[in-house]
This record gives C-alpha cells, structure tokens and sequence, in this order.
C-alpha cells in the first residue's frame, strides 16, 4: 500500500482499470485507523467521523472504510457529504466527541482519484503517521471484535454556524452582508453549502453563484483556486451578477480564492498579502510564513507593514508545522500560507481551512464597504511581476531522487562560481535573485514532493526578463542528458 502515500495523506486511482484505491483497501485502512488512534491514547474503542466530496467513488469507498472501522468496534459517525476543514471539527466539537475523523477527498484531482485524510484531536496527522497506518494495514493483525454502531450525523450545520458566528463576531452586526451580493463557484465540489448555510444567515445577496449542485465528475471546471479556468469561471460569475466579491473553493473547501468587484482574481500571492494584511493590523510586527515560491514583491508588501516573511519550503503541513515551531519558541506566527491557497490561522487551530478564511474576507468586506473602500484596497501597493514562468523539467532516471539531490547541489556550486546571489535563508532547493541587467528577478529550482520533476519557477520585474533569466538557467541545465527541459519561450 505504500504506493497510496501521497505526503500527509492516501492518494489514488479508485475509478477505471489499474485502480489501486479500492474499497478492500480502503476498509483494511479503516481498520488500521482504529489501531492507529488506540495506540496513541484514544478511548477503545473510539468515537470515529467520516465524510466524503462528492466524487464518483465517494459513497463506495465510504461504505467500505465503515465496514473496516465497524468491525474494529469503532463507534461511527456518518456525516455524508461534508468539507475536509468540517471534519477536524467533529474531534472538537463537545456534541460529536470524536477521537478521529477521516474524509474521502483528491482535492483538485481528476474525478477518477479519490483518497483518505485523517485527523485526531490535534489536526490532520503527519506524513510519518500515514507511513505508521500503512504499516499497519500491510500487517493485517486485527483483534476480532463485535460490531459497533453507525449514526447519522449533521456535521456541516454546526461547522457552519461557527463560520456565521465568526463574521457576526468581527463586524458587531447580525447581519452584516445586508445590501451585499457574493457569488460562490463551488466548481460542483462540496461548497456550494456555503450559499445556503453561511452566507444566507449573514444576510448577503447570493444571485449569480454557481456550480453548487455536486457532480462528482465536475462537468465544468476542475474546483482549483490555483486553475486558471476555475478562476476565470469565477470571475466571469463576479462581474455578470455585479457582485462585490466572489469566491472559488476547491472540492473538499480547505481552500479558497476569491475575486474583486471588478474582477480581479485574488489568489497565489495576492491571497496570502491579503490574509497577511488582516493578520499584521491585528498581530503588529507578526512573522507570516509562506511556501518557497511566493514573489519577491510579496516579501516588500509583508516589510513595508512591518512584518517578516519567512520564506520556507513547499507543501502546506510543512509551512503549517513551521509556523507552529516558531509559535513555540516565542516567535508571533498567526498565518501560515502556500500559494496553492492552504491557510491556516493560529486563531483556527492552525487549520487549513478555506471557508474559514473566506469568512474572514467576507467580515473584512462589510467593514470596508460601509467606510466606501473595497477589499483591494487593503493590498495596495503590492508590487506584481511583470513575467513569471512555471516549468517542469522531467527526470528521466531510475532513482531520480538521488538524481535530482546531485542535479541541485551542482547548481548551486555553479551559482557560487558565477558569483549569483543566492538567496539567505533558503529552506528548499536553490533560490537565486539577479539584478535590473541580468533579468531584474529570481529563479527557484527545486524537487517535487512526488514526483520525478524539477519545478521551476522564474519571476522578472521587466518584460523580457524571465526570458533571460530561464537562459542562464537552462545554460547549466542543459548539460544533464537525463533532464526533460520545457521550451520557455
């Protein structure tokens, strides 16, 4: 099962031939779940939620993870279709008292992937954790135990009327969206609750929203705040209904995105400047901690607040988990973000939480519209790159890990010899800034998560910039006959 380890989570193929995530699978890791939550502590034999996004494969695999957490003894609750953030939830609120909770999700994946998030009381677990449950769905050594109990359970009405509460908290009003129209793009995902559940309560007009039915085969658009489609739907959405604000959540809402009246998409850095303005007004002198592959531009807007950006590497857990480090050593870290959209607030359990965060644009956007400002207003001054260019140089080796590893540390030798800034502190692969005659810019070239690929990312403050720093990249690259290099012109 070991192929199923997608960082902190189960990833596969549940649907087609060669599907690796199936139902047998997916009951052996209920099972194991169980055990995973009685060694580390929990009641035996504990309290155990699941959910799932609407995916195809959602309800078989569903079903199949009970039968496995039924036959451990597992008290389980069933709360049908439900949000990723909602799950941790059913381990904190007092009328569910779960001692875990597991979500069938693939987030933005194609709809023929599905896989299992977990949580226990202290959040989602750990890419060690999964390896541990891993091991122990492969060792199969389960006591026989009587059957326990099924329950239906609302999960999404609680979790949503904390989101109400939380807007109603942070602008004094019952219903602060009065005379404001929001549109939603759930991209047929699991958000289009959020319309009915959330924004309705808040009084706003939501005439315009669409894709909230879910579909499991998303007929329209892949839920992505990241996909350009997803984020040009939105827009479009935003400014036929003349809204003031519109928001795209993925397909299990543990991120979101958002558009201005005007139609300006606010995702990537402008998402993390915008949660970092609300978080430097009410934590001054904060640290805000974000992925490797955030803007230059980024780190001045962040400065200029009187803020520090720290910098550190890719993948959500890790940015969330550093943010945590530093709140433990006495550092102030409120805010951890990636560009993908995960956000996660130290005021919502360090969560990544989409609709949480959008509920805090949504209280910031009715403050603002009473005073006449509009929610750009609050990223004024971020400074945008002109060029910026995202390649994949595929790896075309056996163990290209250790390819890779040998491929960056002689980058940055290169870069040395070349007298290039490298960038200090780096966290992640190799990181180099040039100045106004050499490309006006940076260049980050890393190892993907999973995959046998070398992203690279290139930003240029002039046109033509990107252009001529991806040169004098690809002019060391280019000696490595085992690297796909992409054309970037």
């Amino acid at each position: 099962m070991k192929e199923l380890k997608s960082g902190t989570d189960i990833r596969g193929t549940a649907l087609g031939e060669g599907a690796n995530l199936t139902p047998d699978r997916a009951e052996i890791l209920g099972k194991a779940f169980v055990m995973f939550l009685e060694q580390r502590g929990a009641a035996v034999p504990p309290t155990i939620a699941v959910g799932r996004d609407p995916r195809l494969s959602g309800e078989s695999l569903k079903g199949a993870v009970i039968r496995g957490l039924c036959s451990m003894g597992a008290r389980v609750l069933d709360c049908g279709l439900a949000t990723t953030p909602s799950m941790f939830f059913a381990t904190y609120y007092e009328e569910s008292g779960c001692d875990g909770a597991i979500e069938i999700t693939a987030s933005h994946l194609p709809y023929d992937k599905n896989g299992l998030k977990f949580f226990t009381k202290d959040g989602g677990i750990s890419g060690e954790d999964v390896s541990a449950l891993i091991r122990l769905a492969e060792d199969d050594l389960f006591p026989s135990r009587s059957a326990g109990p099924v329950l239906s359970f609302d999960l999404m009405t609680p979790y949503s009327e904390s989101l109400v509460s939380l807007v109603r908290r942070k602008t004094g009003a019952e219903r602060p969206l009065e005379g404001v129209r929001v549109v939603v793009d759930a991209g047929n995902g699991a958000g289009g609750f959020f319309v009915e559940k959330v924004l309705a309560p808040l009084g706003a007009d939501t005439e315009g929203s669409v894709f909230l039915e879910p579909d499991g085969s998303f007929p329209n658009h892949i839920p992505n705040p990241e996909n350009k489609a997803a984020m040009a739907a939105c827009a479009a959405a935003t400014l036929r209904a003349g809204a003031d604000m519109g928001i795209c959540f993925d397909t299990d809402c543990d991120r979101s995105a958002i558009v201005a009246a005007d139609g300006t998409e606010i995702n990537r850095n402008r998402m993390i400047a915008l949660a970092a303005a609300l978080m430097l007004r009410e934590h001054p002198g904060c640290t805000i901690v974000t992925d490797s592959v955030t803007s230059r531009g980024l780190t001045a807007f962040i400065e200029a607040r009187g803020g520090v950006h720290h910098r550190y590497m890719r993948g959500y857990k890790k940015v969330i988990d550093e943010a945590i480090r530093l709140e433990k050593s006495g550092v102030s870290a409120p805010l951890a973000m990636e560009t993908s959209g995960h956000g996660a607030l130290k005021e919502n359990h360090y969560l990544d939480d989409g609709s949480y965060l959008a509920a805090r644009m949504l209280a910031e956007l009715a403050l603002r519209k009473k005073e006449g400002k509009t929610l750009l207003s609050l990223i004024e001054g971020l400074a945008e790159p002109a060029e910026a260019l995202e390649l994949r140089a595929e790896i075309r080796a056996g163990d290209f890990k250790e390819y890779g590893a040998a491929v960056l540390a002689e980058l940055e030798q290169y870069c040395r010899e070349q007298g290039w800034a490298l960038a200090e502190p780096n966290y992640e692969g190799v990181r180099v800034t040039f100045g106004k005659e050499d490309g006006d810019g940076w260049f980050l070239v890393r190892m993907s998560l999973h995959d046998p690929v070398l992203p690279i990312n290139i930003e240029s403050d002039r046109p033509g910039g990107a252009g001529l720093i991806a040169g004098k990249l690809y002019g060391f690259l280019s000696r490595y006959d085992r690297l796909a290099l992409p054309d970037y012109e």
